[in-house]
């Protein structure tokens, strides 16, 4: 029985894996590729280390298995809020079905240095 709900677990996180992998190689921008991997890829390799759990029913294994996934859910979401933050600051271009950008107005009211994309005129 644990190997049947361990091949089930297995085949449903590679199948989250690949739609992670698909989704970053077919979304238009950096958001939403971002949104992808970290979504799906996330989901897919929690599910295969429960898997792993299921299979070697040792509790060292299966505490690995679970602080593993307590670390990727906890990481996961900080490390694709910080790439997004910077490829905004940076200046990347939307998608141009992007017609909402809740951000504007804060970055541009609190920046400090202009985006990459602008010139500074020179100082003379």
């Amino acid at each position: 029985m644990l190997e049947i709900i361990a091949g089930i677990l297995l085949i449903t996180g590679g199948f989250f894996v690949l739609v992670a992998s698909v989704g970053i190689l077919r979304l238009p921008d950096i958001l939403m590729r971002m949104h992808a991997s970290t979504k799906a890829g996330t989901l897919g390799a929690g599910l295969i280390l429960l898997a792993v759990a299921f299979t070697y029913a040792e509790i060292g294994i299966i505490s690995r298995a679970v602080a593993t996934i307590i670390f990727i859910l906890m990481t996961a979401p900080v490390a694709a809020h910080t790439i997004g933050r910077a490829a905004y600051q940076h200046g990347i271009t939307f998608w141009e079905g992007t017609v909402v950008d809740d951000l504007k107005d804060y970055y541009e009211k609190n920046r400090k240095t202009p985006p990459a994309n602008v010139k500074v005129p020179d100082e003379d």
